[in-house]
């Protein structure tokens, strides 16, 4: 950079100084909320758990998985998936499946969703990550996540975290809890 642009830098930045001088600074007002994040807690292995309950059987679905995961089933109220959209609904638990095995990840979530189920859960979080620690850095687990969320009659919705709880590395999943009645002779 030449000394002549140099001086017109430092007189631009001096004028705009002098010019901002008295303002007052406003914060914009897309704050991140603090909330103490949930810590994922592996699922003991259940027993009593049958094999019809832990149907892991999902098929792949010839989907495109864009870069935020966005799923309603119908008759779902707008503003309440919205909340979910937003983080205001906030998760009771969590299941991380970062760097498993497609195997792995599809035994667990079957389970978690078993567990979530009985324990009434409304909402839950599942972290799938980024795809970037896998082969061709592409969303593996992601993209299965989202085939295999559509397959399960109780998850009435799903949709990528908000950026403070994961982002587009981890899905927020709305639970119907209408299924507890004809699960339950299997308890």
């Amino acid at each position: 950079m030449s000394s002549k642009e140099d001086l017109e830098n430092r007189e631009a930045a001096a004028l705009f100084k002098e010019e901002m001088e008295g303002t007052v600074h406003h914060d914009h007002d897309k704050r991140i909320p603090f909330r103490k994040s949930l810590r994922p807690i592996p699922l003991p292995p259940n027993p009593s758990v049958t094999d019809e309950l832990l149907d892991d059987s999902f098929v792949d679905l010839p989907l495109e998985t864009g870069e935020e995961l966005l799923f309603v089933r119908p008759g779902i109220q707008q503003r309440l998936f919205q909340e979910l959209r937003r983080g205001h609904i906030l998760p009771q638990e969590m299941l991380d499946l970062h760097g498993l095995r497609v195997v792995e990840a599809r035994s667990l979530l079957a389970q978690f969703l078993v567990h979530a189920r009985r324990h009434k859960l409304r909402v839950i979080q599942i972290i799938h990550g980024k795809g970037y620690g896998s082969e061709g850095q592409q969303p593996v687990l992601k993209q299965k996540v989202n085939q295999w969320l559509r397959q399960r009659p109780e998850v009435l919705a799903f949709c990528s975290a908000p950026r403070f709880d994961g982002g587009t590395g981890a899905t927020y999943v709305l639970l119907s809890r209408k299924g507890e009645e004809k699960h339950r002779h299997h308890d």
